[in-house]
C-alpha cells in the first residue's frame, strides 16, 4: 500500500484492523515520521530548516509564513495539510493518520494533541481503529494543553481554551472551554 491509497481509505473512514495492510503501512510510515521529527527536534534548527523538514514530513511545501517551535511529534506525517502563516508551538503531538487540515493563520498552542483515530470499544477488537479527520478553520486559536479528538471540525475564528477537550464540532466564532469543551462565549470582531 502506498501513501495515496492509504489517504484515500482514510477519506472513506475505512476501519483499520490490527495486522491489516493499512495497519502495517501506518507502522512503516511511523518510522519515516520519527526519523524526520528526530531531525526537527534533535538540535537547533533555523526557521528555514524547520520549514524544509516539516515540508518533507507532510509531503507538501509549506509557505514562508509557517512557523514551528520544536519539539513536535507526528505519528504518520503524510496526512497533514497546513494553510498560510500557521504557527505550531512546542510540544504538540499530531496523530494524523485520519487527516489533519489546518487553515490559514491558525495558532496551535503548546502541547496540543490532535487525534484522528479511535480504538474499537469491543475488548477483543481493541487494537482495531476508526479514523476520522480533524479540520481546523482559518484564524483558529487552540490554547495550550488542549486536546482535539477524531472527527471534529473547528470553525473559522474560533478559540479553544487552554486545557479543553474538544469532542464535537465547534462553530465559527465560538469560544469553547472545559472537559468536554462547551461554548462559553462568542468572538467579537472589535472587543
Amino acid at each position: 500500500m502506498n501513501t495515496a491509497e492509504f489517504r484515500e481509505r482514510m477519506k472513506k473512514k475505512t476501519y483499520i484492523e490490527v495486522g491489516s495492510e493499512m495497519h502495517l503501512h501506518m507502522h512503516e510510515s511511523a518510522q519515516r515520521a520519527r526519523k524526520i521529527t528526530a531531525a526537527i527536534n534533535g538540535e537547533y534548527r533555523t526557521p528555514e530548516e524547520i520549514r524544509e523538514l516539516f515540508s518533507e514530513l507532510i509531503g507538501k511545501k509549506v509557505d514562508d509564513g509557517f512557523s514551528l517551535f520544536p519539539p513536535f511529534s507526528a505519528d504518520y506525517g503524510q496526512n497533514i495539510t497546513v494553510g498560510k502563516n500557521v504557527f505550531i508551538n512546542s510540544g504538540c503531538c499530531f496523530q494524523d493518520q485520519g487527516g489533519i487540515e489546518i487553515g490559514d493563520y491558525a495558532l496551535i498552542g503548546q502541547q496540543v494533541v490532535i487525534a484522528t483515530l479511535n480504538h474499537d470499544q469491543i475488548p477483543e477488537k481493541r487494537g482495531n481503529m476508526f479514523p476520522a479527520p480533524v479540520k481546523i478553520g482559518k484564524r483558529v486559536w487552540i490554547g495550550a494543553h488542549a486536546t482535539v479528538l477524531a472527527g471534529v471540525a473547528i470553525g473559522d475564528n474560533a478559540i479553544v481554551a487552554a486545557g479543553a477537550v474538544v469532542t464535537k464540532d465547534v462553530p465559527a466564532n465560538a469560544i469553547v472551554a472545559g472537559v468536554p469543551a462547551k461554548i462559553i462565549k462568542t468572538v467579537k470582531e472589535n472587543p
